[in-house]
């Protein structure tokens, strides 16, 4: 289902777009299923708080390359449409980026939890992922923010795992 109810910014619509919410869930499977590894170390959900404010400016960033991601819609947009050039760039870029996150997840649950690992495959990746689902789907908004967000967040929990 994707639907435009009206323009925001020259061909983006205020609209909604449902895979924006399965491609969202895709992205936090790890999370989801983190309780059925019995983990003896947990760093990246047991760190410290190194700043307030990159702590808000993190959540207010990705909860808004979400909801790009599901209410703006290309103009031309269809419900599912891998695209020519640049937007099929961005969709393999987007796989690509989702498939090396999940590879990093499985190394960080065996057991290979190294700030490398971490900041690499888990910190990096999932705001790239935004970054490149902003560009398959022509969502210049979601693919602002999430470079925005990339720098937030990579700042943001490196300081915090550096405490």
């Amino acid at each position: 289902m994707m639907v435009r109810w009206f323009r925001v910014l020259g061909d983006q619509y205020i609209g909604f777009w449902i895979i924006g919410l399965v491609l969202f869930a895709l992205q936090e499977i790890p999370y989801m299923v983190m309780p059925l590894f019995k983990l003896e170390n947990n760093p990246i959900m047991n760190m410290q708080e190194s700043s307030a404010v990159l702590d808000v400016c993190e959540k207010v960033l990705g909860v808004s390359c979400i909801v790009m991601m599901t209410f703006i819609v290309h103009e031309k947009a269809t419900f599912f449409r891998i695209g020519n050039g640049v937007c099929k760039i961005g969709f393999i870029l987007a796989v690509f980026v989702l498939l090396l996150n999940f590879v990093g997840w499985g190394l960080y649950f065996s057991g290979h939890q190294t700030i490398g690992v971490m900041m690499f495959f888990i910190v990096i990746l999932p705001p790239l992922y935004y970054v490149f689902v902003g560009l398959w789907r022509e969502n210049w908004l979601l693919l602002t923010a999430g470079i925005i967000f990339e720098i937030v967040h990579f700042c943001h929990v490196y300081g915090n795992l550096k405490m």
